[in-house]
């Protein structure tokens, strides 16, 4: 139904998760991320809750194992979730529950860890995670290379719908927030494409927030600079 990487990069600090499912608006339910603290996808039958309680855990200096393990046990049902986290260290931790759908795995790699359920093959999420720590570029870049290095691998049993990456640095907003909510045929290429778009103006954006005045024109009807 889901197959998901947590990232960090240790130069920037940022963090990011790449997701996609057979199931609609994936990123409106399973990528929970907080700047400076770390990132949480919670999926499988999804609890979005899990996502930011984890991430209060992290705050206070739980280790993510921990972290998990007190709000899985907290919340109740947790053979039905499937759980990734990375914290501000790149420490890692996953769950998957025994009622976790089909074919499931989990790999913790070298700042990362990627997760899924429904899977075509056991195989899945470790190329995902190697396609992580080998891909170059900006976080976004090695996060969707994970994310089509999965489904090059077999991806889910079925069909994918949606996909969405969500990328944290500094700011108290997410710098990259990318969603394709229903797609009949290839959300993952449609997310690299929007991410293609994306990706030269993310800078702009980011100025024309923090300092209007130095905004650079767009060319739109009534920018007149």
């Amino acid at each position: 139904m889901t197959f998901s990487i947590a990232g960090r990069c240790p130069e920037t600090g940022q963090f990011g998760i790449a997701i996609s499912s057979s199931s609609i608006a994936v990123g409106a339910r399973c990528p929970w991320l907080r700047p400076g603290v770390g990132a949480v996808a919670s999926q499988n039958i999804t609890l979005p809750a899990l996502g930011p309680e984890v991430l209060d855990l992290l705050e206070r200096g739980q280790v993510p194992t921990d972290a998990l393990d007190q709000v899985l046990t907290r919340n109740g049902y947790s053979q039905y979730r499937q759980v990734t986290a990375i914290d501000h260290l790149g420490r890692t931790a996953h769950f998957s529950g025994g009622q976790t759908l089909g074919t499931h795995a989990a790999v913790a790699g070298e700042q990362c860890v990627a997760a899924g359920n429904m899977l075509a093959n056991n195989r899945v999420i470790a190329a995902m995670v190697h396609a992580f720590e080998s891909a170059e570029g900006q976080l976004a870049d090695r996060l969707l290379a994970a994310l089509a290095a999965g489904q090059a691998e077999g991806g889910e049993a079925g069909p994918v719908h949606s996909a969405a990456v969500v990328v944290v640095g500094e700011l108290i907003w997410p710098i990259v927030n990318l969603r394709v909510d229903w797609a009949e045929q290839d959300p993952i290429g449609e997310l690299g494409r929007l991410w293609g778009a994306y990706r030269p103006q993310m800078q702009d954006y980011i100025d024309r927030a923090l300092d209007p005045a130095k905004a650079p024109g767009y060319g739109v009807p009534g920018d007149e600079r």
